[in-house]
């Protein structure tokens, strides 16, 4: 059972990806009541466009370049997505596939890539290093610290922006300051999950969480909790049935996802029967009571 504890690789590894999962969760809950979860896809797709310039550019390196590229790239699309008569589904469509194309573009010039691209595109467990792990703690520290620290303006901005702005709420600067940690979420989770596995670790999470409760620092809590047990177990269970680490995190959320889903429903059956059961017409005199006095 303890096996692959004893290998460096799968402790980093796993480490990594528990992490990663709780980090995309905990931004997750953010894009879904946003009611852009499409941009975990797309963005996942830019990054990969900024992570293959970042090494055409000999005095940048991955993590550095491939997060700038994320920042404009999320900034670019909320700045679009205020325009009215441009919705975000369209904005993020146009955006980040004219960023996974320059990227596409830039491997067809330059054939002489010695990373694997693969792994940045479907995660890799046996590529993960001490340089990534790190890279994951520190981005996951600071968004904690960002979510803990602003946790009214996030909320407030999340939910009604226009109210958010007249009430004083820097919601430019908050749209920056989310833009730039989730590109530096995505960058950081791409070796674990991989570029089209990414969309997934965000947007489940806090899709469950939000069948299990109504509460929005519960919902924040759960989706942090969903997303590293899925991260954790996810990689386990991965080491036993040889298939990719990010393919089994995902699969493992989708299966949660489901359990989630048949929950919610029994128990929203099951308490509109019991309030049909408790609720009687007015008047109603149960059998074997006694009437009112008149």
């Amino acid at each position: 059972m303890f096996d692959p504890f004893r290998y460096d690789f799968f402790v980093l590894g796993i480490a990594a990806t528990t992490l990663a999962g709780g980090l995309c969760g905990l931004m997750g809950v953010y894009i879904v009541l946003r009611r852009m979860s499409y941009i975990g896809h797309g963005m996942a797709h830019a990054v990969f466009g900024g992570a293959v310039v970042s090494y055409v550019i000999p005095f940048m390196g991955f993590f550095v370049g491939a997060s700038i590229w994320g920042f404009l790239t999320a900034l670019l699309i909320t700045l679009t997505t205020r325009k009215r008569q441009i919705g975000a589904d369209a904005a993020i469509g146009i955006i980040t596939t004219s960023s996974f194309a320059i990227g596409v573009a830039v491997i067809s010039r330059y054939k002489t890539f010695t990373r694997d691209f693969e792994a940045a595109l479907f995660g890799n467990i046996l590529g993960v290093s001490p340089g990534d792990l790190a890279a994951i703690a520190a981005v996951s520290a600071a968004a904690v610290v960002i979510v803990f620290l602003g946790f009214k303006l996030l909320l407030f901005a999340t939910f009604d922006q226009e109210v958010a702005r007249f009430y004083g709420v820097p919601t430019g600067w908050i749209d920056a300051m989310f833009s730039l940690v989730l590109a530096a979420t995505i960058v950081v989770s791409l070796q674990v999950l991989g570029a089209t596995l990414i969309a997934a670790a965000i947007v489940i999470p806090p899709i469950v969480a939000r069948l299990l409760t109504n509460s929005f620092r519960r919902m924040v809590v759960l989706s942090t909790g969903v997303g590293a047990f899925c991260g954790l177990t996810g990689i386990y269970v991965s080491w036993w049935i040889d298939v990719s680490s990010g393919a089994s995190v995902v699969l493992l959320s989708a299966a949660l996802f489901v359990a989630a889903l048949v929950y919610s429903g029994l128990r929203r059956q099951f308490g509109a029967s019991r309030r049909r059961r408790t609720a009687r017409p007015p008047g109603d005199v149960p059998a074997g009571s006694t009437p009112p006095a008149v």
